[in-house]
């Protein structure tokens, strides 16, 4: 009865997903990256070094959120299935020459991650708790003085990452177990949802803190066995490498030509890295920087974006095309064609390892998607009430989508992100000149020997800051 509706609006959200990430959507986010690198002054290439020095720092404990913690939760959602699966599948489609437009997109993005995540910090407000909240749902009421715009960014992302993307993560999970052990995933769905149960009610604090835990540990396993797929191929690496390069171009035959490898290695490092889509910025907020200047949690989520990109799906890339498994792929794709190539690499054990990665990298997204929703529906509501039954509705499309798959709801979560994309994108460029200055005055402290200190009186023209919460944090600063 009910089928020809299903069927009519699967395909009108297939057809705008094929608009939003197979042209819009690219043509936009690698606008802005360009723009904002030019502004900036390539400042991911002058500062790299200063962004790295930022993260690192930011271990120290400081009262609330450290900048670390938000580095390894923005990390934990970023990082994902995508970094494994979504690399296989930009090969597969898009031959080894997808591999240079990810590194090219992400180096760009790291700009636009840059520039949304300083406004985050700028515009960002302290809760009933003390905790700070912000994002492109605030600094979109805040600076640009369009509350209806914060409001459907937050719908967005909300039906994004709250529900549909937490549900597919849960799914993944449970098929690696099944997979791998055979696992009933009923059982698997109840575990999971126990567990993210006792984060998630913790609230930011406790996601924080499980995300620096989580996060450093699946990143250096991950890149442990990819870095043994190196040292036994040591002697294929120019020969990857000069792939890489000819594919780009079409200057070697590859699936797809050269333009099949641009789209498909920008369409998903876009997805990959996030940067541009305005959902990093929400946990962005919640730092207490170090220094205290909003721009220092732009260096953060800078580097961020490069660790994501540049570095894991870089690993999967050189697990592929150095196994020599795509000489002969079978049927294999996406995460099928990784574990092919592992096992052809390191034996069947490693089956096992990718379903330990996928179990440690789908948890961490869960419950980083959860904080990112959290901070949006404080946004719509100051009600606790509402945060505990939203609480319970994320927990239950984790336990639906453990046990059935949800291929509809995932292609609306491609729609939801990929329009919440767009409105992000416009309200940054809007406010870029805020950005700019703030960023001007970071590098003139820098440049004068000083701990970049950020005084929001001294910014007249910046509107809808709140002052006094940047005047209280350099007060306890100097204090200290």
């Amino acid at each position: 009865m009910f089928e020809p509706l299903i069927n009519a609006v699967e395909s009108t959200i297939n057809a705008v997903n094929g608009v939003l990430w197979g042209s819009l959507l690219i043509y936009v986010l690698v606008a802005a990256g360009v723009l904002f690198t030019l502004r900036l002054g390539f400042i991911q290439f002058r500062l790299f070094g200063h962004g790295v020095k930022l993260v690192l720092q930011g271990r120290e404990k400081v009262n609330g959120i450290s900048s670390f913690q938000v580095f390894c939760t923005s990390m934990a959602a970023r990082v994902g299935t995508g970094n494994m699966a979504g690399v296989a599948v930009a090969i597969t489609v898009g031959g080894a020459g997808a591999i240079f437009w990810m590194w090219l997109i992400a180096l760009l993005g790291m700009a636009t991650a840059f520039i949304e995540s300083t406004l985050a910090q700028v515009y960002k407000v302290k809760d009933s708790e003390g905790q700070y909240r912000g994002g492109p749902a605030y600094y979109m009421e805040k600076g640009l003085g369009k509350k209806w715009m914060g409001i459907l960014f937050s719908i967005l992302l909300i039906i994004a990452f709250g529900f549909a993307f937490n549900a597919a993560q849960a799914n993944t999970m449970t098929d690696a177990l099944n997979n791998a052990f055979g696992l009933d995933k009923t059982l698997v769905g109840l575990v999971i949802v126990m567990a993210s149960a006792y984060i998630i009610c913790g609230g930011l604090k406790k996601v924080a803190r499980a995300s620096e835990l989580i996060v450093p540990v699946m990143a250096v396993a991950y890149l442990a066995i990819a870095m043994v797929v190196l040292v036994i191929n040591i002697d294929q690496v120019p020969a990857a490498l000069t792939l890489i390069v000819k594919s780009a171009f079409g200057w070697e035959e590859a699936a797809g030509g050269a333009m099949g490898a641009m789209m498909a290695g920008i369409a998903r490092g876009l997805f990959s890295n996030e940067a541009g889509m305005g959902s990093a910025a929400n946990i962005a907020a919640s730092a207490t920087p170090n220094p205290n200047h909003p721009a220092s949690q732009g260096f953060v989520q800078m580097i961020g974006v490069f660790v994501d990109t540049i570095v894991i799906c870089s690993a999967s890339a050189a697990i592929i095309l150095l196994s020599g498994v795509l000489d002969n792929p079978g049927e294999q794709k996406g995460i099928g064609l990784l574990q092919l190539a592992l096992s052809n690499e390191l034996g069947g054990w490693s089956a096992y390892f990718i379903a330990f990665a996928i179990i440690l990298f789908c948890f961490s997204s869960i419950i980083a998607n959860y904080s990112y929703a959290e901070n949006n529906i404080m946004f719509l509501t100051k009600s606790k009430k509402i945060l505990y039954i939203f609480r319970g509705l994320v927990l239950a499309m984790v336990m639906t989508g453990s046990v059935a798959s949800l291929q509809l709801v995932w292609n609306f979560a491609d729609v939801s992100m990929g329009l919440m994309a767009l409105v992000n994108i416009a309200a940054i460029v809007m406010l870029s000149k805020v950005a700019f200055a703030v960023v001007k005055d970071y590098e003139r402290q820098i440049k004068q020997g000083l701990v970049p200190t950020f005084d929001a009186s001294q910014f007249p023209e910046i509107k809808g800051v709140e002052t006094g919460e940047w005047s209280d944090e350099q007060s306890a600063t100097n204090k200290s």
